[in-house]
């Protein structure tokens, strides 16, 4: 049975959550492989809108499975806060979600550090979350980190190993700031306190995966974040700390290759980022405003209003070839609706010389400067089709372009936040 991977084509917020939810119903579980808190979905259903920041978006089907996969880093507070909410709408959360017990914890002391080294790095930083996720994998690849499995040990145990990694996180951040307090004793209760609603989900979920998988099953694996965003191949070092590609899908859930049977790319219609970092088709009008304001473009975990610009056919391009879209799912087609010249950047200028590849050095990418394909807009909504043909002749145009210039073809577009605001092509 199919176990399909998808992704984010830009730079993170592409809307995954609400094709992943889509996608949903017809499949067993949703596993989701990278990232942690720092990630946020928005799901709309019925009218009403629901956030995820580390459960599944598959969670609004309740018959599917949602599992946490190895290669998260899980803070178990934000999961305990989170489950407490979804199970207060009246979801099933923890009768169906499985947590890896090879995932690494993200602690108090980690957001403290992230907190810090982003304040130390003054004008140059990053914009991260806050949320304690670099830190947190840091300590994983330094192995100095906690995996969850840790929570299944005894509470003597438990606190023996959370104790001796405050205390020597704490000689750390004295380094960056002499004065840092860190209540180790408050710290311990309130962990243990999370882990006593994380320990029931708690288990090996490389091998849950292959049961489902040798059961014929058939599973979605859900990025975080964005391929512009991955630990190698972004535009480093205004990335996220984990790797958001089809090779980051595998290593953080414990499947092979041949187990993928394709791999879906979203991308938005037009480009947005959040946080610092190059981002050549950035709009610094009018029509950035209007596609920040029609979008509603503020990020769902921080609020931060997102940058937005034109199509990045360069940078899609790219993500395609790292991961291996088979195939694209465009959204927010809807926000586009009433401009009379839309803009896609199909090659960079750079130094005098024109070039179609996107740059792996950050300051090279931030003096590209786009060279664009004007294209005709239409003046109707799209927010109530459902089928192509139900599009008007320029939105279809636009579509056609997409797929010729990123060398993918589209075969989902979405027309707003609802779940039944897409087209199947």
């Amino acid at each position: 049975m199919p176990c399909r991977v998808v992704l984010g084509g830009q730079w993170g917020d592409e809307g995954k959550g609400k094709i992943v939810d889509y996608l949903s119903a017809s499949v067993d579980a949703v596993v989701r492989f990278q990232g942690g808190a720092n990630a946020g979905h928005t799901l709309v259903v019925g009218g009403e809108r629901v956030a995820v920041h580390l459960v599944p978006s598959g969670v609004l089907r309740p018959e599917c499975e949602i599992i946490l996969g190895n290669g998260m880093v899980v803070d178990p507070l934000a999961l305990r806060d989170e489950i407490a909410g979804l199970e207060s709408a009246g979801l099933d959360v923890r009768g169906r979600l499985r947590v890896s017990t090879a995932a690494h914890a993200v602690l108090p002391y980690h957001k403290l550090q992230d907190q810090l080294e982003e304040q130390r790095r003054g004008g140059g930083g990053i914009g991260t979350t806050g949320r304690g996720i670099g830190p947190a994998y840091a300590d994983k690849a330094a192995r100095a980190g906690l995996q969850l499995g840790i929570f299944l040990r005894s509470e003597a145990e438990m606190q023996k190993r959370l104790r001796a990694a405050a205390e020597r996180k704490l000689q750390l951040l004295r380094t960056l700031a002499p004065d840092v307090e860190l209540d180790v004793d408050a710290m311990l209760e309130e962990v243990l306190d999370g882990a006593a609603v994380l320990r029931p989900l708690l288990c090996d979920t490389a091998l849950r995966i292959h049961e489902l998988l040798d059961a014929d099953k058939e599973i979605l694996l859900e990025g975080a974040q964005g391929a512009l965003l991955d630990l190698d191949h972004g535009s480093y070092p205004f990335v996220t700390s984990s790797s958001c590609t089809t090779a980051g899908a595998l290593a953080g859930c414990g499947v092979a290759p041949r187990d993928i049977t394709s791999v879906i790319g979203i991308a938005k219609a037009y480009s947005t980022r959040v946080g610092n970092g190059p981002f050549p088709t950035e709009l610094a009008d009018g029509d950035g405003v209007r596609l920040r304001e029609a979008g509603q473009e503020f990020g769902t975990t921080t609020g931060r209003p997102r940058r937005c610009g034109w199509f990045d056919a360069v940078a899609v391009r790219h993500a395609a070839r790292l991961s291996g879209f088979t195939e694209l799912a465009i959204t927010k087609l809807d926000v586009l609706d009433g401009f009379e010249v839309l803009r896609v950047a199909d090659a960079y200028r750079c130094n005098g010389e024109t070039i179609r590849h996107f740059p792996s050095d950050s300051d090279l990418l931030g003096a590209c400067v786009p060279e664009y394909l004007e294209i005709e807009g239409w003046s109707q909504s799209t927010c109530e089709c459902r089928s192509a043909e139900e599009l008007p002749a320029a939105a279809r145009r636009y579509i056609q372009i997409l797929e010729e210039r990123v060398g993918v073809p589209v075969r989902m577009l979405s027309v707003g936040p609802e779940r039944d605001a897409t087209v199947a092509l």
